[in-house]
């Protein structure tokens, strides 16, 4: 699936998560504050299509998401990541994920290599 819209990345990182054995991936109806696009049993997944790397800010808020829901949070980027939220992110065991402009996403840390090696908890 191209990447031309916020829609189309959401709809890619859906797929990949289900491939990845996550069941009922959802996007809510009603969006929070919180940003967490994608939801599933056990799933909070956040996808941002800017332009913009995705900052400590969206992984911290993904992350307290996730803990709240007892849920994996998984988080996925068209521009990638500040130094910053890659650091946390590893250290929270969050993982995360490049959105290519094809829709294929590339685990960019060891928690998304361990996502990808394992499947859905």
């Amino acid at each position: 699936m191209t990447i031309r819209t916020a829609r189309d990345a959401v709809a890619a990182s859906a797929g990949y998560l289900r491939w990845l054995g996550f069941r009922d991936v959802v996007q809510p109806e009603e969006r929070s504050a919180s940003a967490v696009d994608l939801r599933g049993p056990g799933l909070v997944a956040q996808v941002d299509p800017s332009t913009r790397p995705t900052g400590l800010r969206a992984v911290e808020c993904l992350w307290l998401n996730g803990l709240s829901n007892a849920a994996t949070s998984v988080c996925f980027s068209l521009a990638g990541y500040t130094p910053e939220a890659h650091e946390r992110a590893d250290g929270l065991g969050i993982p995360l994920f490049v959105l290519d402009l094809t829709g294929t996403p590339q685990p960019v840390n060891p928690p998304a290599g361990a996502l990808l090696a394992a499947g859905a908890p």
